[in-house]
């Protein structure tokens, strides 16, 4: 009988225990009851606002709230990540990510205000975007062997641009010279639209950039598509080589974004949010407006989004180091 009476006294004191358990641990019955903030640590207009507002719309009509878009720019995006999470974690506010802002920041940031893998949940994936690399139509390659060959030659100097120091163009174009011994040199820009300009003006003779920055200009004529960074070839250029095809074994780079959320938001709503962006990501509408825009719609689940993340930040981050990249 005193064995019994323990075993009772200690049901009661594990109840009790779970009844002091934070009420955040389990999501509101009527979650979600007001709007959300989806925050974009980018400005307003470019392809991640709009590939914000198109996801956040399609999420609003799914959980009969809205989403409400809050630009909030400034260093490669960290500015808002940090505000994002540093925000408290009641499934109100989430964050649009990309590959740049939580894998390759922090190789390139010896300080970087937030840890994406401490400080962020993983909701989903939600777009892929394969890149492109360019030439002005003045350059005498036509293909990566060719590209290679031409930058070998004592007299070459060739240089190629990206979005930005540190962008995922940068390193692709890194990550290439490294596996192949093209030699070029990375000039540095503040935005993909300056840097597609220079190019097609013929400043600069390559650019790695996504099918939305330089589509344009390839059907007009004003650049050449010589390879794409991807494992498959794109829906929109189906007579431009991989990398890979052209003789890169493996070399698959694209661009993604994701949904995360403050650390700490309960896993009921990680969940909830989660099956709602997926079964969004399935819309017709919203696949065809995501694939004009050269984003290949993605939804997975909250552990694949975090293995992911985590690979991607030890792999860029020997690139970065590699090609000593750094921002003090």
């Amino acid at each position: 009988m005193a064995i019994f009476r323990r075993v009772l006294n200690l049901c009661a004191i594990l109840a009790g225990l779970a009844a002091l358990a934070p009420a955040a641990a389990q999501a509101p019955p009527d979650y979600p009851n007001r709007p959300l903030r989806l925050i974009v640590p980018f400005a307003g207009g470019g392809t991640t606002d709009v590939l914000a507002r198109l996801i956040g719309h399609h999420l609003g009509l799914a959980l009969g709230q809205q989403v409400v878009i809050e630009n909030r720019p400034g260093v490669n995006g960290n500015v808002g990540t940090d505000a994002a999470a540093k925000s408290t974690p009641d499934g109100y506010t989430i964050v649009l990510v990309a590959d740049g802002t939580v894998a390759i920041n922090p190789g390139l940031y010896p300080k970087l205000p937030f840890d994406p893998e401490r400080d962020l949940m993983p909701i989903s994936r939600v777009a892929l975007v394969p890149l492109i690399l360019v030439a002005h139509p003045s350059l005498k390659a036509e293909t990566i062997p060719a590209l290679i060959a031409l930058s070998q030659e004592p007299s070459a100097s060739l240089f190629f641009s990206s979005a930005g120091l540190g962008s995922t163009g940068h390193l692709a174009g890194e990550l290439l010279k490294s596996r192949t011994g093209l030699r070029m040199t990375h000039v540095n820009y503040k935005g993909g639209g300056q840097a597609v300009n220079d190019v097609v003006s013929g400043q600069i003779p390559l650019l790695v950039t996504a099918l939305a920055t330089a589509g344009s200009f390839i059907e007009a004529g004003q650049l050449k598509a010589l390879a794409v960074t991807s494992a498959q070839r794109l829906s929109g250029l189906p007579n431009v080589p991989t990398i890979a095809e052209s003789g890169v074994k493996d070399f698959d780079v694209s661009s993604w974004y994701g949904i995360m959320a403050p650390a700490g938001t309960p896993a009921a709503i990680i969940d909830r949010l989660n099956g709602e962006l997926v079964k969004a990501l399935r819309n017709d509408d919203l696949r065809r407006k995501m694939q004009a825009l050269g984003a290949e719609p993605i939804g997975d689940s909250p552990n694949t989004f975090a293995k992911i993340l985590t690979a991607d930040i030890k792999s860029w981050g020997h690139v970065i180091s590699a090609a000593k990249i750094s921002f003090q």
